[in-house]
């Protein structure tokens, strides 16, 4: 059964019409002229005045005689040298940090590994946190604690770690990192 378009629009037209009464209708527009002409004539709220800007006296940094902050002074390193002479354990802190020692142990993986003949050498490929993907073989460090790579399996990697005992004691630890399966 088909209806007429006719029909249609005036089955519309009967259902919207009810809508359309409730907004217009003048019961309560006195009223509420009464209270916008109320709200109109009541004074306006002071403005607070603009805050007085505190001047800054100014600073300039002249630090040709002052020491890098950036930069280890020769007292730290001359201190790590003799903590290393006493026969203390002490990473070097003065070679340059690797890629992936910004990052925990545990949020590395070990994806898989190549062997190229032409350096006769096993590489790990380590995924970053970030989804990168490096070359690490062994020598390279890995990890917030001072992680060397001793050993590039198949199946993982091995490493040694040196970490702070709190007490100014630097201490080896064993660590691995498996293949990802």
């Amino acid at each position: 059964m088909r209806t007429s378009p006719a029909l249609g629009l005036m089955l519309v037209g009967v259902l919207i019409l009810p809508g359309l009464v409730g907004c217009g209708g003048g019961a309560n527009l006195p009223e509420l002229q009464a209270y916008i002409d109320e709200v109109m004539r009541r004074p306006a709220p002071p403005i607070e005045p603009i805050p007085q800007i505190r001047q800054i006296e100014n600073f300039i940094y002249i630090g040709r005689d002052r020491r890098d902050p950036f930069v280890m002074d020769q007292q730290s390193v001359d201190a790590i040298i003799a903590d290393r002479e006493d026969g203390g354990i002490a990473p070097d802190l003065t070679r340059p940090r690797e890629v992936l020692e910004n990052y925990d142990l545990d949020s590395l993986r070990m994806m898989g590994t190549i062997e190229l003949e032409l350096d006769d050498a096993r590489w790990a490929l380590i995924r970053s946190p970030d989804r990168v993907l490096h070359r690490v073989t062994t020598g390279n460090y890995l990890g917030r604690d001072h992680g060397r790579i001793i050993f590039v399996g198949n199946q993982g990697i091995e490493l040694i770690e040196i970490i702070n005992t709190g007490d100014g004691v630097w201490q080896e630890r064993d660590a691995s990192i498996a293949l990802k399966q």
